[in-house]
């Protein structure tokens, strides 16, 4: 059973990313190189604040992020806007400004990231902000002039923002929060995936008969 926080070991019980390390044949841990931190981050904060009832579902997917890292900080913008865009719709007042801002910051690092014109916005974002005109508004009079660099934003905003966007929905007053954490988390996999080019590969099914780690080979003696 998937339970919250970390374990010491397998024995104490596993969140999602320390499976995760198990099967992929690392050093216990919720924090496996196997796997994009940013995409680990959002695993641990969605397997924290899912109820104990609906945790056993994000159990599928644990396969799916070994294997699935990036050093590219278009990963780490795009995590971020999802995140962000997921969230701003349903998330308390207290929160939507930093998730409008959040949208616009995403959008304004891609446009520098990928050379697209400035003020480039994504369906997705643009329907986001229009559930929250007046917080729209005002995210983009806080902008207005204001540049980030990649590393920093890698750094420092996209981690603040799927934080803040898991806690968003897990606060929401809507009755499917376990359902829109699951979506969240298996969307982004799949975005990655696709990133990855690993679209056309199925990970390995995590039924109890298959859960065994990855036996990385010994090097060979000189």
């Amino acid at each position: 059973m998937l339970g919250r926080g970390k374990h010491r070991n397998p024995k104490k019980g596993a969140c999602f990313m320390e499976l995760a390390s198990y099967l992929a044949g690392e050093r216990w841990s919720d924090h496996p190189q196997c796997t994009h931190p940013l995409i680990a981050m959002l695993a641990r904060a969605v397997n924290d604040l899912t109820s104990d009832q609906a945790r056993p579902k994000l159990a599928p997917l644990i396969p799916s992020v070994i294997g699935l890292t990036s050093d590219d900080p278009r990963w780490d913008v795009q995590i971020a806007l999802r995140a962000a865009q997921t969230a701003l719709p349903v998330a308390p007042a207290d929160r939507q400004q930093t998730l409008a801002v959040a949208i616009l910051g995403s959008e304004r690092m891609l446009d520098a990231l990928d050379g697209r014109p400035d003020g480039t916005l994504a369906p997705a974002s643009r329907d986001a902000l229009a559930t929250v005109p007046r917080t729209a508004a005002w995210a983009e009079r806080f902008c207005a002039g204001t540049t980030v660099r990649p590393k920093r934003f890698v750094r420092d905003a996209a981690p603040s923002v799927v934080s803040t966007a898991v806690q968003g929905i897990s606060e929401a007053f809507v009755p499917d929060v376990d359902d829109r954490l699951r979506m969240l988390l298996n969307d982004t996999i799949e975005d990655a995936r696709r990133w990855a080019g690993l679209v056309e590969e199925e990970p390995v099914s995590l039924e109890p008969q298959v859960w065994e780690p990855v036996v990385k080979p010994a090097p060979a003696s000189v």
